[in-house]
């Protein structure tokens, strides 16, 4: 078949898929699914296959060439393919044919070197690489629905040859970079219409060696070719999805909008829950809900359950008769139920400069022994620096801790472990 011949066929079967093509766009079908912008790749059908066939030839665009008459001859070939994202894919891929060429001098250009063959022939038996596809313009902004897109490709492969039918079978490595156009036929069938340019790492591709690194060898591949997409019909093809359209659908589905209007419910809720649990009607630091004396005065000063403690006599000369301070499980932080108590102790303090207080701390069960201890020495430290705080010298407060070595209560119940969580002030 001549190069004249071959122009006519292919040209005519690339106008004729291209006008098919575009008539499809009116009438392609869209499949439905429950496709949602972060559902993984498993929604979508990612595989495909595909074949081509088209010109072969041992020129490229650009960049020299050993024989300066080129013929085009037949190529054919084949590809499965795995999209990873509406943008990407990896492509196995290959093809096969023949190439050839004339050196021809008439031009002024300088003769072959010695052993130089003024024509060459070779069967190109295989070619296989590795290629990265990138889609241009995956988001479309004027249709829900691609029906064409532009792809560049590049990557990496093998390419085993035989040049001048001399018998002798070569294996090189080569670099394919390419672009093209695809057209989506149906929820199945796209066409796709590339140009490669490929790069071989060796310079015996025509039989012939020029020298330098810059006359390597290259080929060509023009091609048309149909995709078929793996999988089943009801899910869509990730290749042409339209991210765009697909987060506006999730964003628009009634569905979704009942859900958020849920969601906002439940979290009322839990927020008029939180408020329940923590309304205190009296402000004696006591939820109403564990409050079992409400309606305490202002002031007035309440153990754990909200109601009055009721304080012994005591003069201001530290008579030693105060309420132990309390504190919560697992902790050495001051209650604002507290504060009255120490606030009385700092007045006696400061009204009698030659009292001394000795301030004992204690734990309960829970936990190690040496924790416990460290643990009661922080509650009488937080008691002695309220009442530094508030105007007593430091050196008339003494610090004990005494761990869970001496409780008051019972140990194997929370009421008495309530009780063991404090901080004694003695004279």
């Amino acid at each position: 078949m001549n190069y004249s011949t071959i122009k006519k066929v292919v040209a005519g079967s690339l106008l004729t898929l291209a006008a098919a093509a575009a008539s499809a766009q009116d009438s392609t079908s869209t499949s439905t699914s429950a496709a949602t912008v972060f559902g993984g790749r498993a929604q979508y059908r990612t595989w495909s296959i595909g074949v081509t066939g088209g010109v072969l030839s041992p020129v490229i665009g650009f960049g020299s060439n050993d024989y300066n008459d080129w013929d085009a001859n037949f190529g054919y070939g084949l590809y499965i393919k795995k999209q990873l994202a509406p943008s990407f894919g990896l492509k196995l891929d290959a093809h096969r044919g023949k190439l050839s060429g004339t050196y021809d001098t008439h031009d002024g250009r300088t003769p072959l070197p010695a052993g130089g063959r003024a024509d060459f022939s070779t069967d190109l038996n295989y070619a296989v690489s590795l290629k990265g596809v990138v889609n241009v313009g995956t988001v479309s902004f004027l249709s829900r629905t691609k029906n064409v897109g532009f792809f560049v490709q590049a990557g990496a492969g093998l390419t085993g040859y035989e040049p001048n039918d001399d018998g002798n079978s070569r294996k090189e490595l080569f670099i394919p970079v390419g672009a093209g156009i695809s057209f989506r036929l149906g929820d199945v069938v796209s066409l796709n219409l590339g140009y490669d340019a490929n790069f071989l790492d060796a310079d015996n591709l025509d039989g012939t060696w020029t020298g330098g690194t810059s006359n390597k060898d290259k080929w060509s591949y023009g091609y048309a070719g149909l995709e078929f997409a793996l999988g089943s019909s009801s899910k869509p093809v990730l290749q042409w999805s339209n991210p765009v359209a697909l987060m506006y659908d999730e964003l628009k589905d009634p569905t979704l909008r009942q859900e958020v209007e849920a969601l906002k419910t439940r979290v009322s809720t839990l927020e008029n829950t939180v408020n329940q649990l923590s309304a205190d009607a009296d402000g004696d630091g006591v939820s109403d809900r564990f409050d079992k004396c409400p309606g305490t005065p202002a002031g007035t000063v309440v153990d754990g359950a909200g109601c009055p403690i009721q304080f012994p006599a005591a003069d201001s000369s530290v008579a030693g008769a105060y309420p132990n301070i309390q504190f919560e499980f697992d902790s050495s932080v001051l209650k604002t139920s507290s504060y009255p108590i120490l606030d009385k102790v700092s007045s006696d303090l400061r009204a009698n400069s030659s009292s001394l207080v000795t301030l004992e701390g204690h734990a309960s069960a829970e936990g190690t022994e040496a924790y416990n201890m460290n643990l009661s020495r922080d509650r009488a430290n937080s008691v002695k620096t309220y009442l530094v705080n508030s105007g007593v010298d430091a050196n008339r407060v003494a610090v004990k801790a005494f761990g869970e070595s001496r409780p008051i209560a019972s140990n194997s119940t929370e009421e008495g472990r309530v009780q063991n969580r404090r901080v004694e002030i003695k004279k």
